[in-house]
Parts: structure tokens; sequence; C-alpha cells
């Protein structure tokens, strides 16, 4: 019989995954509350959630459907006119502003394909669930993504090179 985890345990395991699953569909400005209602959400629904279930992958589902609602509710806002505010960022959080812009260029699906699958490493299978439609759909989604990302993300051609240099002294150290 398995034995579920105190919720507080869940939150530390799953936050950092989460919460870049929000940044990356929703951007920095709007993550941090999808990320506390995601988890307001789950902590509500926990004590029903069978001591099996993937939590990575239910906590995911969660936070797709409030970036959903929080797409929704910025088509309902009025357009600000005039200069915006400047945005503060947490100290020591992750983030790459060119990433950032070239993931909001995608088309919606895909981006939440390369989120879902390669910032929360959910397998294709959830994240055709979370989606709608079949793991083929939703590899195809997140390859269409990752391919426009290396077009458009300045940042790819050097982590690649960093990654082939890596490998690269790697090798010669065998």
């Amino acid at each position: 019989m398995t034995v579920k985890q105190p919720f507080e345990t869940v939150v530390a395991s799953h936050g950092a995954v989460v919460l870049r699953v929000c940044r990356a569909v929703l951007g920095p400005v709007d993550a941090d509350d999808a990320w506390s209602e995601t988890f307001l959400s789950a902590m509500k629904a926990y004590p029903e959630l069978p001591a099996d279930a993937n939590l990575e992958a239910w906590l995911v589902t969660i936070a797709h459907r409030k970036a959903i609602d929080v797409l929704r509710a910025q088509g309902r806002r009025p357009i600000p006119a005039g200069d915006l505010p400047e945005t503060t960022q947490a100290s020591g959080a992750e983030h790459d502003d060119d990433l950032t812009d070239a993931l909001g260029r995608l088309p919606g699906r895909q981006k939440q394909a390369v989120a879902y699958h390669y910032l929360a490493g959910l397998p294709y299978a959830d994240v055709a669930a979370i989606l709608g439609g079949s793991a083929d759909a939703a590899r195809r989604a997140a390859a269409d993504g990752i391919a426009a990302l290396r077009r458009t993300y300045p940042g790819f051609a050097t982590r690649k090179a960093a990654a082939g240099k890596a490998a690269a002294r790697k090798e010669e150290v065998r």
C-alpha cells in the first residue's frame, strides 16, 4: 500500500517544475499567481487523490487549467495606455528574457507541449492527456516548437556549442 506524502513535501518536490511551466506558458508577470492558484487548488483536492497518482502530471494539469484561466482573463482586460512599470525578479530566480520572448512567439499548443515535456519532464502521453489529442500529436507539437526555438532563440546556438564542447572534453577524458 502506497502512503501519501504530506502536502508540504509535494510542494517542495514539484514547486519548481510547476513554476517553470507557468513561466513558459504565461510569462514572468502572471506565473507567480498561476503557481499559487495551482497549489491552492491542489491542496483542496489532495486528500481525495489516489496515493498512487502521478503527482507531477496532476499538478501540471492543474497549472495548465489555471494558465488557461489567466489567458482568458487577459483577453477580457483593457489594454493599458502609457508606460508600464518595470517588473522585478525574485533574487536567485532563473529567468532568460530571450527564451521567454521566443516561447511567447510560439503558437499556444506548441508552447504548452514544449513547457510540459521539456520543462516539466512529462512523457508525451501525459502531455496529450493535458492538451487533448494523441501522444503523437503532442510529440509533433513539441518537435515543431523546438524547431521554431532553434530558429528564433538567440541563445540556442551558444548553448548547443557549449554542450558540444563539454561532450568533446568528456570524450577526451576517456
